[in-house]
C-alpha cells in the first residue's frame, strides 16, 4: 500500500467535489477517525458515497431528506469488509471535521486527514476494519511524519459536545496496539 500523488493505491477512487486547497499543504499533522452509517445504524449500500458526492436521493429514506443538502466529505472510508474508498486526495482539504479545535488550533480540516469507518457509536467495528485502519495509518504516518501517535484523534476529541464518533464501541487500545 502506498500513496501516489495524494491517492492511496489500495483505494477505489470516488471523487468528491467537496474539497478545496489547504492553507498550507505541508502542514498535514492530524488524523481524525470518524464513523458513519446511512441510514443510521445500517450498513452496506451506496449511500455514504452518494452523500459525499452530492447525489444522495432525499426520497430514498426519510433520514436522507435531513442530510441530502449537506456538502461534506472525508479523505477515506473503510467499510465493514475493509474495502477502502478515497473521495479526496490527501493534499486537498476534505470537509469532515466541521467546527473543531485541536491543541489550540481551530478548523482542523486545514491540517488533518479524515477517515470514516462504516459504523455507529455503539456497534462493534469489524476486525477487518481495525486491520485496514492500522495499515492505512502506518502509510499515512510515513508519508506525513507530522502525524504522530498523539495526533491521532476521534471526531469527538476535536469537536467535544458536538460529535460523539467514533464512539464507545471503537477500541482505541486495540487500534493503537496494531500500530506498533
Amino acid at each position: 500500500m502506498q500513496i501516489e500523488q495524494g491517492w492511496l493505491d489500495a483505494a477505489t477512487r470516488l471523487q468528491s467535489a467537496n474539497n478545496d486547497p489547504r492553507p498550507d499543504p505541508a502542514d498535514i499533522s492530524l488524523l481524525v477517525v470518524h464513523n458513519i452509517s446511512l441510514p443510521p445504524g445500517q450498513f452496506g449500500g451506496p449511500y455514504i458515497g452518494q452523500l459525499f458526492c452530492n447525489c444522495l436521493d432525499s426520497d430514498e429514506h426519510p433520514y436522507f431528506a435531513e442530510i441530502a443538502h449537506l456538502k461534506v466529505s472525508s479523505h477515506l472510508l473503510i467499510d465493514r469488509l475493509g474495502n477502502i474508498i478515497q473521495f479526496v486526495p490527501f493534499g486537498q482539504r476534505a470537509w469532515h471535521a466541521g467546527v473543531s479545535r485541536f491543541e489550540g488550533r481551530d478548523n482542523c480540516n486545514d491540517f488533518s486527514i479524515g477517515i470514516e469507518l462504516e459504523g455507529a457509536d455503539n456497534i462493534a467495528y469489524t476486525e477487518r476494519q481495525y486491520i485496514v485502519l492500522a495499515e492505512v495509518t502506518k502509510v499515512l504516518c510515513t508519508q506525513y511524519p507530522l502525524i504522530t501517535a498523539d495526533r491521532i484523534q476521534g471526531h469527538s476529541d476535536i469537536a467535544p459536545g458536538r460529535k460523539t464518533d467514533p464512539g464507545p464501541a471503537f477500541d482505541w487500545g486495540h487500534y493503537r496496539s496494531a500500530l506498533i
